[in-house]
């Protein structure tokens, strides 16, 4: 009877921590985070049924060549060139498509071009972002910034 009984609240506490580690495993994308390099961080945040990420932040919050905020200027649109670097949208609308994992386009900053893009939680405070040129893909992984 002991032995059953033990097996029971092994099983009961069993229950109650799945969700609790299923929910850590998936994880929220949102909240700030650093790139890789360090260069910026970026607000992820949910907006309609994905998520959007914006810039929040630069490590050179001021360009070293015009002694002002740095702009988009490697958009190859000319209207949007000039468009602050903070506050500058990188991926709206990002869809799920798992647990942890959504996709869409990315805005590279560094070459003014857009990618399909996928981005996914790879830990409580590692977030894996990566894109799609045709077949060539690479990827970066950007961590949590204060909890």
């Amino acid at each position: 009877m002991a032995c059953r009984t033990a097996f029971i609240i092994a099983i009961a506490a069993a229950l109650l921590v799945a969700p609790s580690a299923r929910a850590q495993g998936s994880g929220e994308p949102t909240g700030v985070w650093q790139t890789q390099a360090g260069d910026a961080r970026v607000k992820v945040s949910k907006c309609g049924g994905g998520i959007c990420g914006v810039i929040v932040g630069l490590k050179e919050p001021v360009d070293q060549a015009t002694g002002k905020p740095p702009v988009d200027d490697k958009n190859p649109n000319p209207a949007l060139k000039k468009r602050p670097m903070i506050g500058l949208t990188l991926f709206s609308g990002m869809q799920p498509v798992g647990p942890g994992k959504w996709s869409g386009q990315i805005y590279n900053a560094d070459d003014g071009g857009t990618y399909a893009s996928s981005i996914s939680v790879a830990g409580p405070d590692t977030l894996r972002v990566e894109g799609c040129v045709g077949a060539l893909c690479g990827g970066e992984t950007w961590t949590r910034v204060g909890r």
